[in-house]
């Protein structure tokens, strides 16, 4: 009875701070959520309609329904997100799918808004890897900008959580395997040198998306493991001019205790922080990783 009352508390207070972090900048990020899906309707109306590039997801889709039925692909992306939006709220439940609800209407709806863009906007689509790298990069831009915000753009990535959480199957392989079916079939109609180019969009995306949500790092995380840790510390504190913590560690091996030092330094300064550990301890161990977000501290 006693750890059931200690364990609700907590469950309370973990929603109550979920609750507040979905309350955080909420117009501003609706804002720029509407945006970005903005930019990735012009982007599908633009350039993946006019070269049939079918990259995965319900572009793909609606892309390969377009040319095999004639229908309207802001009418197939609404079928398939409202479907896929249900069987979230069936399997993943409603708290989970709501950061998904508003893209899911939205998107098809900007989708058809924006369909007669191109008699607006003349853009020459006949240089395929111009447009594979372009599409790749705003993709990835408003792709980022969405999750940044919290939210999500439905569709297929819907079907990969719904795999995990039942059959524990790792969302990146489901993912892999469910776009690289959409861009097999889009190969199958429209040629396979088409699949060349959906997988230049597909790595271009991922990387833009990553360097969005986590920025461009401009500082180096150093974790030091060595006998002169006061040297180490002094030459770090009194000639870089930047904090250290220290923690204890134990071996995995050895079973023997260490202590580690931990430093943020920016990128420029690198070079004299790895050079001056080496000079004063050739021995020491040190880890040097990217620091993208370094908050707080005294």
């Amino acid at each position: 009875m006693d750890n059931i009352e200690k364990i609700i508390p907590e469950v309370i207070l973990e929603n109550d701070i979920i609750k507040r972090i979905r309350k955080k900048r909420l117009v501003s990020r609706y804002i720029t959520l509407i945006f970005s899906l903005l930019i990735l309707s012009l982007v599908f109306n633009i350039f993946l309609v006019s070269t049939n590039i079918v990259s995965g997801g319900i572009n793909g889709i609606a892309i390969i329904f377009k040319n095999l039925y004639k229908i309207d692909p802001s009418i197939v992306m609404f079928i398939v997100s409202v479907t896929l939006l249900l069987l979230s709220f069936i399997f993943l439940g409603a708290e989970r799918t709501t950061g998904s609800i508003v893209a899911t209407f939205i998107y098809p709806l900007l989708v058809k808004l924006t369909s007669n863009i191109t008699e607006l906007i003349a853009v020459d689509t006949s240089d395929l890897i111009l447009v594979s790298i372009f599409v790749g990069i705003i993709g990835g831009f408003a792709n980022g900008l969405i999750y940044k915000t919290g939210f999500s753009n439905g569709g297929l990535p819907i079907i990969s959580q719904i795999l995990y959480d039942k059959f524990g199957i790792p969302p990146g392989k489901s993912s892999l395997f469910i776009n690289g079916t959409v861009v097999f079939i889009g190969g199958i109609f429209f040629g396979f040198t088409m699949v060349m180019y959906a997988l230049i969009i597909i790595y271009i995306n991922s990387i833009i998306l990553e360097k969005v949500i986590l920025g461009i790092s401009n500082k180096k995380a150093f974790y030091i493991i060595t006998n002169k840790d006061a040297k180490i510390k002094k030459y770090i504190i009194e000639t870089l001019k930047h904090s250290v913590t220290t923690f204890n560690v134990k071996g995995g091996f050895l079973k023997k205790r260490d202590n580690v030092l931990l430093t943020v330094v920016p990128s420029r300064e690198y070079f004299m922080a790895a050079e001056g550990i080496k000079e004063i301890d050739p021995d020491a161990f040190f880890l040097v990783c990217d620091a993208y977000q370094v908050e707080g501290g005294r």
